[in-house]
């Protein structure tokens, strides 16, 4: 690494994990490592192209990124 890291560096996936925890790993048992990796896969795609934040005008982050690449 060429800088000292500070914690905000983290803040984003830090965020992402908790949110993660929250509405995916919290609620759910699983029968096997697989089962786990699965879900969550299927959670990341949730997460990027179908929930949406108000942060980004009521938008999954897929749609807002597409909607700000063709303005």
């Amino acid at each position: 690494m060429s800088r000292k890291g500070n914690c905000l560096d983290n803040a984003a996936m830090e965020s992402f994990f908790g949110t993660l925890k929250s509405e995916f790993f919290y609620l759910n048992r699983f029968e096997s490592i697989d089962a786990l990796q699965a879900g969550i896969r299927k959670y990341i795609h949730y997460y990027n192209h179908e929930r949406i934040k108000l942060k980004l005008k009521g938008l999954s982050p897929v749609r807002y990124r597409t909607q700000a690449l063709r303005a």
